[in-house]
């Protein structure tokens, strides 16, 4: 009989989640190690398999995995290694090869990595938004901008497996922000949820304009959600800002692989009554009018607590 089941993973840079799913994308089981603290890789990836076995047992499914799938920083689908991760201690300064390393601490199970985002869209369209669809793009919006862009039903991975780092194109030329990965002006700098508050922020220091924000010590995306739904005229400006940022970058992204629709997935996506219209007006006022009003802006269909999970066990059925 086919084995019926699979094992999602997503490495975090603080926690790694683990689930066990069936083909209908149904989490039976899950659980969370510490992804820090591992200064070796082959002490994390020891800790993992225990943990992944620990969970099969659980779920009454020893002898039923199909394969396992990653999604991870800097994961490379081609060649199942973890690459100069700057999050990941144990795979900050060299070349981990993680899936053969997991695979044989498993006795044997197959395991496919790819990076985070990419899982992402791999799970969308087996599970959620974008089911069905042949041509879209993934747009993760949480500490970094992330993408995974689907052209023909394939995940596009380039020569060597990491295209799709739409966040680090540049958003503004000329004395952009510098961002955490030593350029100047990536969108990630801007629409991730760390850009998010630096806005603020930024925009508190330059005016002396009340703001429920004027009060944190230190401010979050959170925050700042949390002050917009208060109505709080800064926080308004600083989504309107971002959304703007945003659209005209997807503009840019409809332009390269015209896609039937973005889905938008992430911590900063949870913002949507606040980034959707200043989003998609942008995106609309600025690609070309062969697709003005032809894309979907899209929000993820994948249950939010069991999303990683589920981006990364899609992987695992192609095994």
């Amino acid at each position: 009989m086919d084995k019926q089941y699979v094992v999602g993973v997503d490495v975090g840079g603080q926690t790694s989640k683990i689930g066990v799913v069936d083909a209908r994308g149904d989490v039976l089981v899950q659980s969370v190690i510490r992804t820090d603290g591992h200064s070796d890789a082959a002490d994390f990836v020891a800790d993992l398999a225990a943990a992944i076995k620990e969970l099969v047992v659980k779920a009454n499914k020893v002898g039923e995995i199909r394969g396992i799938g990653v999604g991870a920083p800097n994961g490379n689908y081609y060649t199942g290694e973890i690459a100069f991760a700057p999050n990941l201690e144990w795979a900050a300064n060299e070349a981990v090869p993680f899936s053969r390393m997991l695979s044989e601490a498993l006795g044997g199970i197959p395991v496919s990595l790819t990076n985070d985002a990419n899982a992402a869209a791999v799970g969308e369209m087996t599970y959620g938004a974008a089911k069905g669809m042949k041509d879209f793009i993934m747009i993760t919006l949480g500490t970094g901008v992330g993408s995974g862009i689907v052209i023909n039903g394939q995940v596009v991975y380039g020569h060597d497996g990491f295209a799709g780092e739409l966040g680090h194109t540049c958003a503004v030329r000329n004395n952009g922000r510098q961002c955490n990965c030593g350029k100047t002006g990536c969108l990630e700098a801007y629409c991730s949820a760390i850009g998010v508050a630096r806005t603020a922020r930024e925009w508190l220091d330059m005016t002396d304009e009340p703001s429920l924000l004027r009060e944190l010590e230190k401010i979050t995306s959170k925050d700042v959600y949390e002050a917009a739904k208060e109505g709080d005229a800064l926080a308004l400006r600083v989504f309107n800002f971002t959304g703007a940022m945003l659209g005209r970058s997807l503009a840019d992204f409809i332009e390269f692989s015209a896609p039937e629709a973005i889905v938008l997935f992430g911590g900063l996506a949870r913002s949507k009554e606040f980034i959707y219209e200043p989003t998609y007006k942008a995106m609309n006022e600025n690609v070309l009018p062969l697709w003005k009003g032809k894309v979907d802006l899209l929000f993820s269909q994948l249950k939010e607590s069991d999303a990683a999970i589920l981006g990364a066990s899609a992987l695992a059925w192609e095994l």
